[in-house]
């Protein structure tokens, strides 16, 4: 098992920058596939982004395309989500999540553990 705790939301000006941080709990970190997922108000879950377990493979949503970035530090058990030139769309509460299962790196099913979440609020 794995505990996930996110960090680094906040409000922010359309334009403007923040890094999300997720904290795994646990000895198998790099067991795990790790994505950031996103969810808006009144809206279904998306995904945002997945990176396998040693980092070389990354995936991404469309919308998030060359503004995010995933990396992850094994080392630390960390996991983090660079968001650059935010818009007013990107605003949602932004959950990690974890997943043994690397069939489908953007196949939400697929992710077994989740944390809390953490609120990003863009302005324009």
């Amino acid at each position: 098992q794995v505990q996930l705790v996110e960090s680094g939301g906040g409000a922010v000006q359309a334009g403007g920058s923040l890094r999300l941080s997720c904290a795994a709990s646990g000895r198998t970190f790099t067991r795990y596939l790790m994505a950031w997922i996103r969810q808006a108000p009144g809206k279904e879950r998306e995904f945002v982004a997945a990176i396998d377990w040693n980092g070389y493979s990354t995936r991404y949503a469309d919308s998030v395309k060359g503004r995010f970035t995933i990396s992850r530090d094994n080392a630390r058990n960390m996991v983090r989500l660079q968001m650059n030139s935010l818009k007013p769309e990107d605003t949602a509460v932004y959950y990690c999540a974890a997943s043994t299962n690397v069939a489908n790196m953007a196949d939400m099913t697929l992710y077994d553990y989740w944390g809390q979440g953490t609120q990003v609020t863009v302005s324009s």
